[in-house]
């Protein structure tokens, strides 16, 4: 997943307002800080969104981002 495709796949599950505060804000326990900073130190985006999916208990089935195919097919 690439950093577009990821700030694309949150605009469309959270909206565009909401989506910055998360990336911004939101703490994330299993990656040691926010979305943003997990980004900043290298993490890969893919498992920045995982762990907001997980943590905020996003439905397996729009994981994969809305409007983006599911990795597993």
């Amino acid at each position: 997943m690439r950093i577009s495709e990821f700030r694309r796949a949150m605009r469309e599950e959270f909206g565009d307002v909401y989506s910055g505060v998360l990336v911004r804000d939101h703490w994330l326990s299993v990656l040691g800080g926010t979305a943003q900073d997990a980004l900043d130190r290298g993490v890969p985006a893919r498992d920045v969104w995982n762990a907001l999916c997980e943590d905020l208990q996003v439905p397996l089935s729009r994981r994969h981002g809305r409007g983006l195919i599911d990795p597993r097919e």
